[in-house]
């Protein structure tokens, strides 16, 4: 691990960057595309999750590896940036918008909007994208969410969607079915493999209720499940975070993808730590372990990342966090000056990727180039 962490120092310094940012590895990018090519099911494509992976060079370094040209899509600005940048690209929404949304964002004026499927989740949210369409005088894709067992919202019961009267100006494409609750269910209630073919069952029952020319989206996964549908009735699977593989996915259905993103930043001062107020208070509670006897200050902070390096750094309640000067705690032994790097690796890849403004991709040893992050909007 060490080794590896100073292989990205040096590369950071050869390349200048004294500055925290976020640092892509694209050799283990690659091994991870190569993963989800080998393990995902003959018959599933690929699509992916833009808010997840929120970088066009990124999307499209991956997508040309996958031959993959269906996106999910979450927010309106991004939307957008992914139209221009992939002109026969397909979009699906992974959730629903407001109806107020999706008229501004039309009238905006922009184009290739007849490549995006709204989803739907109620039928107050149908007859709404119906008026829609129709003071539009256009027609508007959508999709049905389906709820199989995470329970945040969608159709339940395959027979609500066989009762709607799909309004003029509306035609639908299909369905889209999350079950990211299912490597969270405990082995007490049958664990994550009985809980992904409880869902994938309940997703079949759906299609029954749409017309044969309904069905061209047939969507489950994300990245922790995406890899364990095997046959089932679905003909697609949303990934994003597993090819870049932040913390919260360590889940068994990734075995063997690894890290490829890491929050790199300088260290700007390495300290013997005392606490404000009588000197006394400070050794008392390093000598009851609730205070480190060692420290450093990073350059920024306050992440949404998990500290990597160097080993045994991690944060301290009694001095707590902050977005200028993180404070960190270092065993007694840690070798570290001001200068050196520390590397935190994020929890998740949506907002922070997108955090740094741009994407510094490490390949080979070096820094190769820069890729720019798609911007909040």
């Amino acid at each position: 691990m060490s080794a590896y962490f100073a292989g990205l120092s040096k590369a950071l310094k050869a390349a200048d960057i004294f500055r925290p940012c976020l640092v892509l590895d694209r050799d283990r990018l690659d091994a991870n595309i190569a993963l989800v090519r080998k393990k995902l099911a003959p018959r599933l494509a690929v699509r992916l999750v833009d808010k997840s992976l929120p970088c066009l060079p990124l999307l499209s370094h991956i997508a040309s590896a996958l031959g993959a040209n269906r996106f999910m899509t979450f927010h309106p600005p991004i939307t957008q940036a992914v139209l221009d940048a992939f002109p026969e690209a397909d979009l699906l929404y992974g959730k629903p918008m407001p109806v107020g949304a999706a008229r501004a964002t039309l009238t905006r004026g922009g184009a290739g909007w007849a490549r995006v499927c709204w989803l739907i989740d109620t039928a107050e949210r149908l007859a709404e994208y119906g008026a829609l369409a129709a003071e539009l005088r256009t027609e508007l894709r959508v999709a049905f969410e389906v709820d199989v067992g995470l329970h945040r919202g969608g159709f339940a019961n395959p027979d609500e969607i066989a009762a709607l009267s799909i309004p003029r100006g509306l035609h639908c494409e299909g369905i889209m079915a999350y079950e990211a609750h299912a490597p969270e269910i405990p082995g007490l209630f049958g664990g994550a493999a009985k809980a992904l073919k409880q869902a994938s069952a309940k997703a079949a029952q759906f299609v029954p209720a749409l017309d044969p020319d309904q069905r061209r989206i047939l969507n489950i996964g994300g990245s922790k499940t995406a890899l364990l549908h095997g046959a089932g009735v679905a003909n697609e699977v949303s990934i994003g975070s597993a090819f870049v593989l932040p913390s919260d996915f360590d889940t068994p259905g990734l075995d063997g993808f690894q890290p490829a993103a890491f929050i790199a930043t300088p260290i700007l001062k390495a300290v013997d730590p005392v606490l404000p107020g009588p000197a006394a208070v400070s050794r008392t509670l390093q000598a009851l372990g609730l205070f480190p006897r060692r420290g450093c200050y990073l350059y920024g902070g306050k992440w949404m990342a998990d500290p990597v390096f160097p080993e045994g750094m991690k944060p301290n309640g009694l001095i707590g966090f902050s977005s200028n000067q993180q404070f960190m705690g270092l065993p007694a032994d840690a070798a570290v000056k001001p200068g050196d790097y520390a590397f935190l690796r994020p929890t998740q890849s949506e907002a922070v990727l997108q955090h740094f403004g741009s994407i510094a991709v490490f390949s080979g040893g070096r820094v190769l180039e820069f890729w720019p992050a798609l911007p909040m909007g």
